[in-house]
């Protein structure tokens, strides 16, 4: 039955159903010969039981219990290099790790919540101030899927901060300020596209935030959130 046969059959082959049908998906899978060229170019491959080459051919063979497997236990050590896109047969295990990462946040599978959980703050930030953050906040504790690499980033973070323009007087707020207009448009943009719902399966509470604050300085520019709402 397999690894989560708690799950009804049904459920997994809706989600595997919905990675298939993504316009990227017959772009990214043209079947797998096992020569292991992505699993040797994997550097995720090298820290983690992970192997492009499964994903790939899990998907090939269209193994329903096998992707929903995979949904959960493995996509998210995917470093999304793309250094598996070498395969002589033209498929992108890291391209298909993404559409099954996206269809596992719109779903609001364990995995993604858990998975998501230190880039919890980084969804805030971005979505509220409409940039990036600092490196400050790459901290080993909270990025855990980047291996080795990010206690590199954290032991050298003073060095990072220098690389902050002036203007922010190298706060841990953001790394340059976004105009009123365009943090405007950018609200507009992901209030109707349903970008805010993503993140509400993914944490409800910084959903709920974002939320207030997105409505909040939409209305004060004159939107008409019911009309827009019934709009889209």
């Amino acid at each position: 039955m397999g690894k989560y046969a708690e799950v009804p059959y049904e459920e997994k082959l809706r989600l595997f159903m919905e990675v298939k049908e993504d316009p990227r998906y017959e772009e990214y899978l043209h079947g797998c010969y096992e020569c292991g060229v992505c699993v040797a170019a994997c550097p995720s491959a090298r820290f983690y039981d992970y192997s492009p080459r499964k994903i790939t051919q899990a998907l090939s063979r269209e193994d329903v219990e096998l992707i929903y497997e995979q949904m959960n236990d493995d996509i998210w050590n995917c470093s999304q290099c793309y250094s598996c896109t070498r395969c002589r047969r033209g498929n992108s295990p890291g391209g298909l790790v993404q559409i099954m990462r996206e269809v596992a946040v719109r779903n609001g599978l364990k995995s993604a919540k858990e998975a998501l959980t230190g880039y919890t703050r980084v969804v805030y930030k971005i979505h509220s101030t409409g940039t990036q953050v600092s490196p400050d906040m790459l901290q080993p504790e909270n990025f855990r899927d980047w291996g080795p690499y990010v206690h590199q980033v954290s032991r050298e973070v003073e060095v990072w901060r220098k690389a902050i323009p002036p203007e922010t007087m190298h706060t841990v707020t953001t790394a340059w300020e976004v105009g009123e207009r365009t943090l405007g448009e950018l609200y507009l943009i992901w209030y109707l596209s349903g970008v805010l719902d993503i993140i509400r399966e993914v944490d409800a509470g910084v959903h709920a935030i974002l939320e207030e604050v997105i409505e909040e300085v939409l209305e004060e520019k004159g939107y008409d959130l019911s009309a827009l709402e019934r709009a889209g």
